[in-house]
């Protein structure tokens, strides 16, 4: 087994630093400025968002390094730094979703168990989706771990504690992480905004589906949904934020209780229906089977200082995606980029404080709320600032640090075999629609 490097023994290598900030500053620039692109598909429509054209760039960018120029190079440290810069810079968005919800709880109070109960559609919809495909496929316990969740930290968490990380269901859930890391973002956009197009579900509750529990991928879900109804945008954020709160905290808990007790249930029920005549399909170990020829790369450790000036050099590119994309200028943006910088460095010293035993984005989200809860003071002028800030702004900068950084994922990606890749786009897709319909329900209410 593969000796991980800790963290904190890390440095960085500045010279990548810059390497990095600056391609991501190009990226973000011109994939606003290359715009939406709207796609055509029979009764509904797909639309390539700046967000996506930033993720494929930098995709093609970590692809290509080794056939381009010296200052385009972006090598394994490289692609490495630009993940642990993603893992903040998602702060900011998480930030400003909670602005947003801070001025709206009256409005999310009338919702009430609509958000609560949505949250069920995150526990059975990728079982439900993901399960019978997986066993109709000829994957065996690998299933498990692909379909109990969408495979975040957490779920790598639970079932590495309860099943082991060398055994089928660590495998799945390891194929389901790897999955969503390269193509959650794109695929939950593209599924998100298609089925928004067909105009069956309420935006809001469209919005609600989109907290899945991922920073990534909610804010691809999010600024696909928006653009199909730009009119409603900041209510489709509100309602996200909210439900990917409720789906980072009590979800995590829900999902150890609930998903993963339902998905040994499912197997052990279904597989003697749907899988017993199958040939399994082996799923490679797909870190273990890479060890021998990989590159050995340490993973960078960033500081409080490197977490500043990454959130500081993210609200650059902000302010001139806000310009191009949404044309407002900088200098009008400006203090709400401070705002939310400001709500982010409070709530990760909090976090740092209190000893982590609450995840930073559940502190920065409380203070965020709070900024512009309407009985604090000057919420109003607060909300007034940040509101010039688009959020769908934000969101390109989050999905250039994504895309720099997933071409190191390509080899173990190749290994896990198209079944279960499969398998866990249809549990990510399951989680999204199962909550959208749930949500539904109650949206009609309002």
């Amino acid at each position: 087994m593969r000796t991980e490097v800790q963290p904190a023994k890390a440095a960085l290598k500045m010279s990548s630093v810059v390497q990095v900030f600056a391609l991501a500053l190009g990226i973000a620039a011109l994939s606003e400025w290359l715009g939406p692109l709207p796609i055509a598909l029979g009764v509904g429509k797909v639309v390539l968002l700046p967000m996506i054209w930033a993720l494929l760039i930098g995709l093609v960018l970590g692809l290509l390094r080794k056939r381009l120029p010296g200052p385009l190079q972006l090598g394994l440290y490289s692609q490495n730094l630009a993940a642990a810069v993603l893992s903040c810079a998602l702060f900011l968005f998480i930030a400003k979703l909670g602005l947003l919800v801070g001025g709206s709880l009256p409005q999310l109070a009338q919702v009430g168990w609509g958000l609560v109960l949505q949250e069920l559609g995150n526990l059975i919809g990728c079982v439900a989706l993901g399960m019978p495909v997986a066993l109709m496929l000829g994957i065996k316990r690998e299933a498990i771990g692909a379909t109990f969740s969408i495979g975040r930290e957490p779920g790598l968490a639970i079932i590495g504690e309860r099943f082991g990380m060398d055994s089928p269901e660590g495998r799945g859930v390891l194929a389901e992480y790897i999955t969503g890391t390269l193509i959650g973002a794109i695929f939950i956009s593209l599924l998100a905004g298609f089925v928004s197009s067909l105009n069956i579900f309420h935006p809001i509750a469209l919005g609600m589906g989109a907290g899945v529990g991922s920073g990534s991928m909610t804010a691809a879900a999010v600024g696909a949904i928006a653009a199909q109804h730009p009119e409603m945008g900041d209510q489709i954020a509100t309602f996200a934020a909210a439900a990917n709160l409720i789906a980072t905290t009590v979800g995590t808990y829900l999902t150890l209780f609930i998903s993963l007790p339902l998905a040994v249930r499912a197997y052990q029920w279904l597989e003697p229906i749907l899988g017993r005549k199958r040939k399994a399909a082996a799923v490679e170990k797909a870190v273990a089977a890479g060890a021998a020829d990989e590159e050995k790369v340490d993973v960078p450790a960033l500081s409080l200082g490197m977490r500043l000036m990454s959130w500081v050099w993210v609200g650059v590119m902000v302010l001139i995606g806000n310009r191009i994309g949404y044309g407002i200028p900088m200098m009008d943006a400006l203090p709400g980029v401070l705002l939310i910088i400001a709500a982010v460095l409070v709530g990760d010293l909090i976090y740092v404080g209190t000893r982590r035993k609450l995840p930073a984005v559940c502190w920065i989200s409380f203070i965020a709320m709070a900024m512009t809860f309407p009985h604090t003071p000057f919420a109003a002028e607060i909300s007034a600032m940040t509101a010039k800030v688009s959020f769908l702004a934000m969101i390109t900068p989050m999905l250039t640090f994504a895309g720099l950084s997933l071409a190191k994922d390509i080899p173990a990606f190749r290994r896990l075999g198209w079944r279960i890749v499969v398998v866990s786009l249809l549990a990510n897709a399951g989680v999204f629609l199962a909550a959208t319909m749930i949500a539904q329900t109650f949206v009609h209410t309002m």
